[in-house]
């Protein structure tokens, strides 16, 4: 302690690291959870089929499957919202399951690190997906959460 802040008694306490799941918005415990990239999130048709079907995003998808132009342009518009996010996703034990793919052992390592580190870790490869995955595969990404994702739950 300073003699400052003896005297005022001010002491400086480092903010407590939390964390959320921003699928579930459930509360993530210190040590737990995965850390994925935005190009490991984005390269999931499980997640894209969650995401276009939530109540929030469900009449966009059937808008959009009924051909209705505002549909589509709004499902564009949730790929490009997701697909930017610049920093690495915390993700919680119950959503790690949308993801198919991932070296989950790594996903929990690098949440371990990024605990260990009070949020600063970032993986190689995070960023935007659109500088993160070759343009051919991202296309094919964006196709699929734009035009495809939810059609199965929409019923004819």
């Amino acid at each position: 302690m300073t003699l400052f802040s003896r005297l005022f008694g001010k002491t400086t306490k480092k903010k407590e690291l939390k964390a959320r799941c921003p699928i579930t918005r459930e509360q993530i415990d210190r040590g737990f959870g995965y850390l994925l990239t935005t190009a490991e999130v984005v390269t999931s048709r499980k997640y894209w089929d969650m995401v276009m079907t939530e109540p929030e995003t469900m009449s966009y998808t059937i808008s959009h499957f009924r051909n209705e132009e505002h549909g589509t342009r709004m499902r564009s518009l949730i790929f490009e919202k997701y697909s930017s996010i610049p920093h690495p996703w915390i993700i919680s034990d119950t959503c790690i399951n949308l993801f198919e793919g991932i070296d989950r052992e790594r996903a929990k390592r690098f949440a371990q690190l990024w605990w260990e580190q009070e949020g600063e870790f970032v993986p190689e490869n995070s960023g935007p997906a659109l500088e993160m995955l070759d343009p051919k595969s991202y296309q094919d990404w964006k196709d699929y959460a734009i035009l495809e994702a939810g059609r199965s739950r929409i019923s004819a």
